[in-house]
Order: structure tokens, then sequence, then C-alpha cells
């Protein structure tokens, strides 16, 4: 059972099993009550049966909730243990790992927060601020709209650093840094020593933590790969406290203890811990609960007896008793004792004197463990078609076997759920996968119209491209250029890119949509000159099987255009529409004009130009422009060792600089000077053949596509 939060409403929620196993046995109970008439003498013996009979499943259903509130924790540390990145220590600024530890304090209600220590004394921690309460809000003195706390502390390695805590929004926006706990050191904590220890226990507790000054109890596990290490979850006291408050029958209680019969959880633990005046961090014994014979109640069900057994008190007040070990606890053994008053069982049935209290109760102890595996088979398949359509609606389109059960109608709904997977996979092979996924996490539906954006726009052409391959194997064709257009694509989605279309030997990609990039430009470049790397690479390979290379001619541009969907109400393309994209495609032709394989518009030099190197080529006005445009050559990034790239551009602008001043003498000096140092420079060429013309320098023709 559990409560979520909806629209600013608390909404209840109860588990497929736990609603069919409490149904039934209202309907059973209600009509046993109907039935009910003994004598007065055979009521008592009967109902302590009954009793002992129903706090057992009481106990037994109790210790799978918890069990379940703790595997659930235990699960979610054995996933976080087994990442890469934490196994190696990857922790900084690592907004992959951050999301998912966000994701499961958001779905496991009981935790506070999660954590990873290491042996060199390197550390994570990911709170999530409100479950500790106002005071710790206070004590952060934390924005309002702060969800998360993140404290990293790097000990060793080139990313070593003192400790820091970074306070996240609930879409884990930074917003607000300042140094952490400097004398924070988890190797000295108990979760972190125990662990080392007591491998085969789970749960350590109740202490207090470090973050707030508040008791609670910390599960946690070592790293089995990797650095070693300590991976583990606090859930604070008064979590466990309100969970087994949910476990009590009616005056009765439920609590956790040990095999040293020293209480680890109780509904009043605070209180308990208060009273007990114990040495260090010892934890009150079973006494403490002031129920007479409770002790001697737990060693008899240990020693072979009933699982349920019934006690008094000092006032002389008989209780029923049931043990119940919880599974995930493992080696700590820890159990669920649940106690309640006898006379609660039976204090109605005793007015009542109804005759069929043994058959109505007989018929619930016989058929709770039928009701409790039907609903265990049908919640199994439920919360598996709950978990894959999940998966679906974070874009998570993994291969599955399709879900089989013997219920007609889950069986309907698993064969759904696989079409729909399947189909939203093959969709995502025709639509950018951009717009798939924005589509299933936000639910809309597909539109006709678009808006208005700055966008960055690539057009691609492979030179000669009909002469390879008109007399080539037509499947031949398909097959290599499947694979060049596959290569460009990885690269250029890799880089933030959207591929737009492939037409005939051409790609059209832009950035800046549908997602946000602030850097359109730069990734749009990175991503170029990724493609001319990844296209020497499969050139090498075409040609080692015979199938001639693939010279690719790049163009970009950056530019206001309409995005969104074209089309038909039954037929539409994501695309984008305007002169920056007809442009774009201009500069891809032009390439073959000057010789060069990338070609940039002004606008794309001044976005990036302090992330790249790029030489003037040319002032061009293409057919259908009123103004001329600068036109640019993409020569490389500014990284490593590029001395001889920036000394070849700034020779050539200052030549071009000549040439546009339109002294034609003294450019055609120049420029003839630059050809005797790079004499197979194509742009270099181009001028000095218009300058030795007599007539006047004509500006060359578009030689690309128009898009429209």
């Amino acid at each position: 059972m559990s409560a979520s939060v909806s629209n600013g409403q608390r909404s209840l929620r109860v588990g497929f099993r736990t609603s069919i196993i409490t149904v039934f046995i209202a309907v059973v109970l209600l009509v046993g009550l109907t039935l009910v008439y003994l004598s007065f003498a055979r009521v008592t013996d009967i109902t302590r049966s009954a009793a002992g009979t129903f706090i057992d499943k009481v106990a037994q259903l109790g210790a799978d909730r918890i069990d379940s509130q703790f595997k659930n924790v235990r699960d979610c540390l054995d996933i976080l243990g087994g990442l890469p990145s934490v196994q190696s220590a990857d922790i900084d600024d690592n907004t992959k790992l951050y999301g998912l530890m966000a994701a499961m304090l958001r779905n496991n209600e009981p935790l506070f927060n999660l954590y990873v220590g290491y042996e060199d004394g390197s550390f994570l921690e990911m709170d999530m601020i409100d479950r500790a309460g106002p005071a710790f809000r206070s004590s952060l003195n934390a924005p309002e709209d702060a969800t998360f706390r993140l404290v990293a502390i790097s000990r060793t390695g080139p990313a070593a650093h003192p400790a820091t805590t970074m306070l996240l929004s609930d879409n884990l926006i930074p917003l607000e840094e300042k140094p952490g706990p400097g004398d924070y050191d988890p190797r000295q904590r108990r979760w972190y020593t125990d662990a080392f220890r007591r491998e085969g226990t789970l749960l350590t507790g109740p202490y207090v933590f470090f973050a707030t000054g508040l008791p609670g109890y910390t599960l946690r596990i070592p790293l089995k790969e990797g650095r070693r290490g300590v991976v583990a979850g606090d859930i604070l006291l008064s979590q466990s406290e309100a969970l087994l408050r949910r476990q009590q029958l009616g005056s009765g209680t439920a609590f956790l203890f040990n095999d040293d019969g020293r209480i680890v959880a109780h509904p009043e633990m605070s209180k308990l811990m208060t009273d007990f005046r114990g040495r260090g961090d010892e934890l009150p014994k079973i006494e403490a609960t002031n129920l007479g014979g409770l002790s001697q109640a737990v060693r008899a069900a240990e020693a072979g007896g009933h699982a349920h057994q019934f006690l008094s008190d000092k006032a002389g007040r008989t209780y029923v008793a049931a043990f119940q070990k919880v599974e995930s606890a493992g080696a700590a053994n820890v159990r669920l004792a649940v106690v309640a008053p006898l006379d609660e069982f039976f204090a109605e049935i005793i007015a009542e004197r109804r005759t069929l209290f043994v058959t109505a109760l007989g018929f619930v102890a016989a058929m709770v463990p039928l009701a409790f595996w039907i609903g265990s088979l049908l919640a199994r398949s439920l919360r598996e078609l709950a978990r894959q359509t999940d998966e679906i609606q974070h874009f998570q389109l993994t291969e599955r076997p399709k879900l089989r059960s013997m219920i007609q109608e889950i069986d309907d709904l698993a064969r759904s759920v696989f079409t729909m997977r399947t189909v939203i996979r093959n969709f995502s092979s025709f639509v950018p996968k951009q717009i798939v996924r924005q589509l299933i996490e936000s639910g809309a539906s597909l539109a006709l119209g678009g808006t208005r954006r700055e966008i960055t726009v690539l057009f691609t052409d492979v030179a000669d491209f009909t002469a390879k391959t008109e007399k080539a194997d037509p499947s031949q064709v398909m097959i290599y250029t499947s694979r060049y257009f596959a290569a460009l694509s990885e690269v250029i989605m890799a880089n933030q890119g959207t591929v737009d279309k492939f037409i005939g030997d051409a790609v059209m990609a832009f950035w800046n949509a549908p997602a946000d990039d602030a850097e359109h430009a730069v990734n749009a470049c990175r991503a170029v000159l990724a493609c001319l790397r990844r296209n020497e690479q499969l050139n090498a390979t075409f040609e080692a099987e015979g199938w001639p290379p693939f010279a690719t001619r790049f163009g970009l541009h950056s530019g206001d255009a309409v995005v969104g969907n074209v089309g038909s109400a039954d037929r539409m393309n994501y695309t984008a529409l305007g002169a920056t994209i007809n442009l774009a495609s201009r500069l891809e032709g032009l390439n073959k004009s000057y010789g060069t394989r990338v070609l940039v518009s002004a606008a794309v030099k001044d976005r990036a130009e302090t992330h790249f190197v790029f030489r003037c080529v040319d002032r061009i006005q293409p057919k259908g422009f009123a103004e001329s445009f600068p036109l640019f050559e993409l020569r490389c990034e500014r990284t490593g060792d590029i001395s001889s790239e920036l000394e070849f551009c700034r020779r050539w602008d200052a030549v071009y600089a000549i040439v546009e001043r339109r002294d034609d003498a003294a450019a055609l000096g120049m420029v003839s000077e630059f050809l005797s140092n790079h004499p197979e420079d194509r742009v270099a060429q181009l001028h000095a053949e218009r300058l030795r013309s007599a007539d006047v320098i004509p500006l060359p023709r578009q030689a690309g596509r128009h898009h429209t």
C-alpha cells in the first residue's frame, strides 16, 4: 500500500495482490460473522486458535510489506553498485548517474538518500531534502525550489577536490554550490565499516545520521567489482516508525528485533531510545516493551514451537504474538513481531454467540493461501506490464519477449504492449528519434504546424556519385549507400544533430530543433569534422572491398527557419523550410567550384570561430538572394598542434584582403606568390585564373541543389 501525490492531492493506491486478499478476507469474515453462533464455553478455545492463525497471516503480510520496502532499496543498491561509473568512482559531473539516483529516490518513498563511499575517502551522496523535515531544509538554507542535495568528495586522482555541496532542483538544475563538510570521512562511519565486517548483513542501525542529526537505519552493500567501496541508502527512523504503525492490530504493536533480543525498529523507537540508557549505541532489549513473557515467547518460537505464542502482562491481559523473518535483511536475521490483545479478536463474537465461528474461521484460513497465490500471480504479470509500459514511455525500446498469461485480458494487454513497443521502434526509424521521444514522454500527438527559430543546417553530397554507381549492381549500390548514410547519421546524432532526410546521395540535417541547443553552430562544425574522419575510415573499408570511395562535400549555414510538421493529416514530415535551408544547400554545391570539402557562411563562422579555424574563400551572390555573402572554409578544430594550419590561414587571409580591395595587379602578385608555396590550393588557383582574365571577374554561379 502506498500514497502518491497527483494534481496537488494525495491519492491512496493499493497493491493488486493486497486488494484481492483484503477483499477476500473482508467478504469471508462478513459471511462468517453472520453464521457465527457457538456456546460461550467453546468461544475462548476456538478464538485462541483462530487468533493464532490470523496473527500468523498478519505477521506474514507485514513481513512481506517490510521485506518489499527493504528489497526495493536493496535492488536500487544492487543496480547502483553495478554501474561502471560507480565501480570506477566516476562521480564528478556525472549527470546520468545523478539522474538515476534522483529517479530511485523519487520511486522509493521511505528512502531519504543514496550514497557511495570508497576506500580512498571519496564520497558521493544525494539527499531528498524534504524527507528529513523542515529543520533540515532550514539548516541548509535551501531555496524553495531545491529538491535534492548533492555532496561530492574526491580524495585522489586528477579530479581530486575538497567536499562540495550542490542544491539541485527537481529536474537536477544546479541552484547553489558551496563547500561541503570538510571533516567528513565515509571510512569512519558505521555503515562503511560494518559492510565489510558483516558482508551478509543488509541493515545497520539505528544511529544518528551525519547529514541530518536524525536517527535512522542504513541499508548498505559492498561494491562487488571495481574499486573497493560501499553503496548505501538511509531510511529515517520516522519513516520506519510510520511503516510499523501500519502493521499494528488495534491496540497491539509491531516491531523488528534481532538475534540478540534487541529492538531495531519500533513505532515508538524514538521514545525507547531516549528511555533506554545503554552503553554507546546499544539498542533497547525486548523487555523495554513492558510486555511480560514476550522474551520467553520468542525463545519458544525459536525452539520449534508454534509461530504464534500467547503471553500475559502484569495486569493479566492475554496477548497473542507472531514472529516472521524479514528475508531481505540477510544474515542479520531481523524478524517482525506482531503482538495484539487476544480479547480484541473475539469481543464481538462473545457478544453475538454465533454458532458457526469455527466454520468461517476455517474457511478464511483455507482460502487465504489461494487468494494470496492468485493475487501474486496476477500482480506479477501486471507489474511486468507496468514496467514495460514505463520503459516505452521513457523511450527504452530494448527488444523483450512477449509476456504470456493464462488470464485472457492480461494476455491481450501484453500483446498490445509488445505491438506498441515494436511499432514505436519501427516508427523511430522513419521519424527523428528526438521527435518520437518527445511524443512519448509528453503524451502529445503529431499535428501540422511549426515555429520560427534559429537553426544550423547541413547539406552533404557525394562527388561524382552517379559516375561511380551508374554501372554497378543496384543491390550493391543500396547496401554501400546505406552503410554510408548510417555512418554519417550516427556521427550527426552523436553531436546533437537531427537527421531530416536523405535526398539521393545527400543528407540534410539541422541543429537546435526539436531539442534546444545553445551551441548548435559549434556542434554542427564538430559533427562535420567528425563526418570527414568517419568518411575517410569508411572509404578505406570500401576500397579494401573493391568499392569506389565516397568523397563527401558539406555546406553549413545558420539562420532563422520555420521548423515543424508539414504535409497532410495522414502523412506528414518533420522538417525545416526557408531561405536558410536554400543557402546551406547552395553552399554545399559551391565546394565543387572551389575544390573544398566544407564551406560555411559568415553566420556559422561568427558563432564558432572561437572553437574552429576558418579561412576566407570568396564573396558570392546566389541566384534569388538580394545581397552577396562572404564564404568561408572550415579547416579544423582549435585543439592540439595547429600552428601550421593557423599560419596557412593567416597568409591566405592576407592575400584575400588584397583581392577584396580589387587591386588586381597587386592581388595577382600576392596570389602567385601564395601558389608558389601551395600549388595545389584550388581556392588560390580559382582567384588566380580570375585575375589573369582580361574580362570583368564574375561572381561564381551556384552549382548546388535548390531545396524546397
